[in-house]
């Protein structure tokens, strides 16, 4: 597949099960490479509700930005295990400096918080999450299943995935469109 991606995947223990099974099955079904990361590579990481285990591939010690096109965050308790570990803030900060797609749900944007990178952006998230947002200044917050901003995909809840896969989707095609183009020229 010339345009199959390859899409770095941060994940800790306490996942939402839906909102990585989802994705991850969406983006493996359309060709693209997902890897799971986290704080040790081998270690088994269990979903908040029980359902889902996976098995995490690489540590985020042996990974670097420019090896992937996109970073997906799902949500659950996992972003803010992981924004207590100073390594995961700074791979979203520097997907972001790089202009990498990055999409994120439910509680997924508390890493944008801790990486400072929310300033001046339109994006949602979960109820309480849209909330702390709301209490940063110049940011703006949308209740909508998914949001698009520059670089940004952003969703609610678990009934948005569907949406919010296929905006993933969308936006991996329209960047792998945008490559071919620019080779041709």
């Amino acid at each position: 597949m010339a345009d199959r991606k390859r899409i770095a995947c941060i994940v800790g223990e306490g996942f939402e099960d839906s909102e990585l099974r989802i994705p991850y099955d969406r983006l493996r079904q359309a060709g693209h490479e997902v890897v799971l990361i986290g704080k040790k590579a081998g270690d088994e990481v269990a979903g908040k509700q029980g359902k889902e285990k996976f098995r995490l591939e690489r540590s985020i010690d042996d990974v670097q930005v420019n090896d992937f096109d996109m970073l997906l965050i799902p949500g659950g308790h996992s972003p803010d295990n992981l924004r207590a570990d100073e390594r995961f803030v700074r791979f979203v900060k520097e997907f972001d400096d790089r202009g990498k797609l990055i999409a994120a749900v439910c509680h997924g944007p508390q890493l944008f918080i801790s990486a400072g990178i929310v300033d001046g952006r339109t994006l949602t998230a979960w109820t309480t999450i849209r909330h702390d947002l709301k209490l940063i200044p110049n940011v703006t917050v949308k209740d909508e299943a998914v949001v698009r901003d520059a670089n940004w995909i952003t969703s609610r809840k678990p009934d948005d995935l569907e949406d919010f896969s296929r905006a993933i989707l969308e936006d991996l095609k329209s960047a792998g469109a945008a490559a071919g183009q620019e080779a041709r020229t």
